[in-house]
C-alpha cells in the first residue's frame, strides 16, 4: 500500500501481467504434453500401415527372387553344356563316371590313355564355378537313357533338381525337362493309337 492509501496504476497493470502469464502458462502445459504424445489407436494404425506396406513388398519381392534363381541355374546348366562340349572336342567323349563326371572339366582325369591325357586342355570352367544350382543341390550328370534319346541329343543328361531338391519332378531345369517331355509324348501315342485284338 501507499503511504497515501492509493497506488500507481502501473502496479495494478504489473501485477496483472504477471497474474496472466501464470494463468497462460498453465493452460499451455496440458497442450504441449498432448501435442508430443501419441494415442494408442494413432500407434496401432501406424502398425497396421506398416505390416501392410511389408507384406506387399514380401509378395513382390519373393516371385522375382525365385525367378532369378531359376534364370541363374538355367545359365549354369548351359554353360556347364558348352563345357561338356569342349571337352569332347578335345577328349573325343564326353567325361565318364571314370574320369571324374564334371571334375574332369575342372580337374585333369587320370587317363588309361596317355595320348587322351595330352589332349586334355582344362579346366574348361571359368575359376571359381561350382556345380551347385541356386538352392545348393549339385547338378545331375548321368548318362542319358537311349530310349528316351532323340536325333541329335547328347548322350548324357545335365539338369537341376529344382527348387524342391528331388528328381523327376516338376520344377527340374535342363535335360530332364527333356526327358519328361518324351515321357508325355509317349504317353499320348499309346492313347491315340488303336488297340489291336488277336481277333484282327
Amino acid at each position: 500500500m501507499h503511504p497515501l492509501g492509493w497506488r500507481p496504476k502501473w502496479v495494478d497493470d504489473a501485477q496483472h501481467n504477471i497474474y496472466w502469464q501464470k494463468t497462460m502458462k498453465l493452460k499451455l502445459i496440458p497442450h504441449k504434453a498432448r501435442a508430443g504424445a501419441f494415442t494408442l489407436i494413432e500407434i496401432l494404425l501406424v502398425i497396421v500401415i506398416i505390416l501392410l506396406l511389408a507384406g506387399s513388398i514380401v509378395a513382390f519381392v519373393i516371385p522375382q527372387q525365385e525367378g532369378a534363381e531359376k534364370n541363374t541355374t538355367r545359365m549354369l546348366v548351359n554353360n556347364v553344356k558348352s563345357s561338356l562340349d569342349n571337352y569332347r572336342l578335345n577328349i573325343g567323349h564326353y567325361p565318364t563316371e571314370e574320369e571324374g563326371g564334371l571334375m574332369g572339366l575342372v580337374k585333369k582325369p587320370e587317363f588309361e590313355n596317355e595320348k587322351l591325357g595330352g589332349k586334355w586342355q582344362g579346366p574348361y570352367v571359368k575359376a571359381g564355378t561350382t556345380f551347385t544350382d541356386a538352392w545348393s543341390n549339385l547338378l545331375v550328370y548321368e548318362p542319358a537313357d537311349p530310349e528316351f534319346m532323340q536325333a541329335g541329343d547328347p548322350p548324357y543328361r545335365l539338369y537341376s533338381k529344382g527348387p524342391d531338391g528331388l528328381e523327376e519332378t516338376e520344377d527340374d531345369i535342363g535335360d530332364k525337362e527333356v526327358q519328361e517331355d518324351v515321357d508325355s509324348l509317349e504317353e499320348l501315342s499309346e492313347a491315340v493309337d488303336p488297340v489291336t485284338t488277336g481277333d484282327e
